[in-house]
């Protein structure tokens, strides 16, 4: 079996050595636009069976053609490029698993994969992922939803100045979450409010306290889902964190426009992902990751609601991230599903449709056990 891994920064590579370690048979390639950059992740991860390649995403023609000379296909990309990245996939005939914060619609392609005979298991990380696999259980097992309310964030183990955050992913992603409007369920419609809205003090067991507000991470949840009055997702971060954050949005850090300085033309907001990357990219800080879904509806006429918790923290004897953790893992795990034809449906397949096969729940969430993710669950 050949597997391809799009992108070579902390989730792709904490990915590729999980499905190195987890199919021995496999050949895994890592792929990237910067050939040093690719070389020097081979050697960090340390893995006979993986290799590198150069390839330039942004390249249909050449992505879809080196797509076509593998069996499954995994993508780590920028949001920018995911959409495009499953649209190459598709082309090429070849199953994929994507964890990209892309702004479009996947299940628009749904159509179009179900005639390639393709699977496409899209938002495959933590939230949207590991959130959208636990809701698709708790509705498995109730009637009718009437909440679904997600909290999730990836944070340092204590405040870390001047934001009280360190950076554990895409830095252009971040800003997506921070700029990007959050569509949310409210007295039964989809509705658009700003990000970083709808602030509340959050308290979570083995945590300080922390705040969440609204970010756009229901994705597919909005299409699968019918009938729920509220449902929403909020991101966590320590106290203080979002009117920092409102700050430099006011005064247009993160304005894509390019503005002239001297004989430059520079976009603010590139130049504030630079800065956010080299100022709070600290390897040596250790994060955790915390995640709270609850879904309440009812069952055989009575009320009935489960919340699922999770707190993984980084993970000193590998030195991987939590962030890395419970993005990577889980997206290896379901592709490795797929690969094996446990996942024999077509078409693209969110993760909550997983979470309603029990038989599937059970072995996506075992495996996470063995990896050391633990999920609890309680009904109420």
């Amino acid at each position: 079996m050949r597997i391809l891994v799009l992108g070579y920064g902390n989730i792709g590579s904490v990915l590729a050595k999980d499905l190195a370690e987890s199919i021995s048979s496999a050949e895994i390639v890592v792929a990237g636009r910067n050939q040093n950059s690719v070389k020097e992740a081979i050697i960090a991860i340390d893995k006979e069976s993986i290799t590198g390649i150069q390839l330039d995403a942004h390249n249909n023609h050449l992505l879809v053609d080196a797509m076509k000379k593998f069996d499954l296909v995994v993508g780590t990309l920028p949001a920018n490029i995911g959409y495009r990245s499953v649209e190459a996939a598709i082309d090429a005939e070849v199953d994929m698993v994507d964890v990209s914060y892309m702004p479009e619609n996947p299940l628009t392609l749904n159509e179009e994969a179900t005639e390639a005979g393709v699977t496409i298991a899209p938002d495959c990380g933590v939230t949207p992922g590991i959130s959208n696999l636990l809701v698709g259980h708790a509705l498995s097992m109730i009637d009718e939803a009437e909440n679904i309310h997600i909290l999730v964030g990836g944070l340092p183990e204590e405040p870390i100045p001047p934001l009280g955050y360190v950076v554990t992913w895409s830095v252009g992603d971040l800003l997506e979450e921070y700029t990007r409007k959050a569509r949310i369920v409210e007295n039964g419609k989809v509705v658009e409010v700003e990000a970083l809205t709808g602030l509340e003090e959050v308290e979570f067991p083995g945590v300080d306290k922390l705040e969440g507000f609204y970010t756009d991470g229901l994705r597919t949840l909005l299409h699968t889902v019918k009938g729920v009055k509220s449902m929403w997702e909020k991101t966590l971060r320590y106290p203080g964190h979002a009117e920092k954050i409102r700050l430099l949005e006011s005064l247009g850090f993160f304005d894509e426009a390019a503005v002239e300085i001297g004989n430059v033309r520079l976009s603010p907001r590139i130049l504030t992902a630079e800065l956010l990357r080299k100022r709070l990219q600290r390897p040596e800080v250790r994060d955790i990751l915390v995640m709270e879904v609850e879904v309440n509806g009812t069952a055989d006429g009575s009320k009935k609601g489960f919340v699922y918790r999770l707190l993984d923290q980084y993970d000193t004897e590998r030195g991987i991230t939590a962030m890395a953790r419970t993005t990577a893992y889980p997206a290896s795990i379901v592709g490795q599903l797929i690969a094996k034809k446990t996942v024999k449906e077509k078409g693209v397949i969110p993760l909550e449709r997983l979470g309603m096969n029990d038989g599937i729940f059970n072995e996506i969430l075992t495996e996470l056990g063995r990896r050391r993710v633990r999920i609890v669950e309680s009904v109420h």
